[in-house]
């Protein structure tokens, strides 16, 4: 199980990365593009990631991951229970997250094993 805090750890070091609490709830944004964002009662743990993808995600893992609400569906992103994540698996998801929102030259030079 991990919570707010490990993943604060993850992405309080990541370029253009901040933290913002909104309507009661911690987000990490790039600019205004938020790739991290929490529950209020921080269980869930909703991230960005490819729409096409999606489906493939939830189906293989429904314990952890879910589809978000009907209105966010038109956004790339996912959720998963805070719970059933270990710190590995969610230092990955909150990485490509992040990823997803910088230039590749921010995140080249962050992670230069993946370029």
């Amino acid at each position: 199980m991990v919570t707010v805090d490990d993943v604060r750890q993850v992405a309080r070091d990541l370029p253009r990365s901040s933290e913002h609490l909104i309507s009661d709830r911690v987000k990490f944004r790039v600019g205004k593009i938020v790739y991290v964002a929490f529950s209020r009662d921080e269980t869930e743990m909703g991230f960005a990631f490819p729409k096409e993808e999606r489906p493939l995600l939830v189906e293989s893992r429904p314990r952890v991951f879910h589809l978000p609400r009907e209105s966010d569906m038109r956004f790339n992103w996912v959720e998963a229970w805070m719970a059933e994540l270990d710190e590995e698996e969610m230092t990955e998801l909150v990485l490509d997250a992040w990823r997803m929102c910088v230039p590749k030259k921010v995140w080249a030079a962050y992670l230069p094993r993946l370029a």
